[in-house]
């Protein structure tokens, strides 16, 4: 399709943001491939090291995968996820934090895929224009799968103790 084409349809602005969509990755790869070459790098035999070092970075790392997905499949199967709504449900509602919600606020930090199916339900069962939906949107949009990515990043860096960054993090979640 031809950007310049659609301009006096489009508008200007609009003419111009499709154009520079459409060859904002091309210009940019050709900047990185001017920029090596212009440093007398090895532009291919670069890209190969990092892939392969890409490749040793994501076997290293699947063991902990593996364990933080067991854990959460067995935190869900087992009943404790609803026992711990049950517990926090009375505390959250409390303060405005609805029972519905809490699901989805207590799974997101451990999975991300995991909080998009309850947040699916939830948007499902009761709408996405309602609060618990709008508050279901905004935990899926602006948390972490904080224990994911801290077994993720620390288990590949070989950090054995975290020290505070698990409060951290999940301070950040709130």
């Amino acid at each position: 399709r031809d950007a310049a084409a659609l301009l006096p349809v489009l508008g200007f602005r609009d003419g111009m943001l499709e154009l520079f969509s459409d060859w904002v990755f091309p210009l940019l790869i050709a900047g990185l491939l001017l920029v090596g070459l212009a440093g007398r790098v090895r532009v291919y035999e670069s890209a190969i090291e990092g892939g392969r070092e890409g490749l040793t970075v994501a076997v290293r790392i699947v063991p902990y995968l593996v364990a933080i997905l067991v854990a959460v499949a067995m935190f869900r199967a087992s009943g404790a996820l609803d026992l711990l709504i049950a517990v926090v449900d009375p505390v959250s509602s409390r303060v405005g934090f609805p029972g519905e919600a809490l699901p989805m606020a207590l799974l997101r930090p451990l999975s991300g895929s995991g909080a998009f199916g309850v947040m699916s339900e939830i948007l499902t069962t009761h709408g996405p224009d309602s609060f618990v939906g709008l508050l279901t949107s905004t935990l899926q949009g602006s948390t972490e799968t904080t224990f994911y990515v801290l077994a993720l990043y620390l288990g590949a860096a070989g950090v054995r103790d975290g020290r505070h960054t698990l409060a951290a993090c999940l301070t950040g979640d709130l």
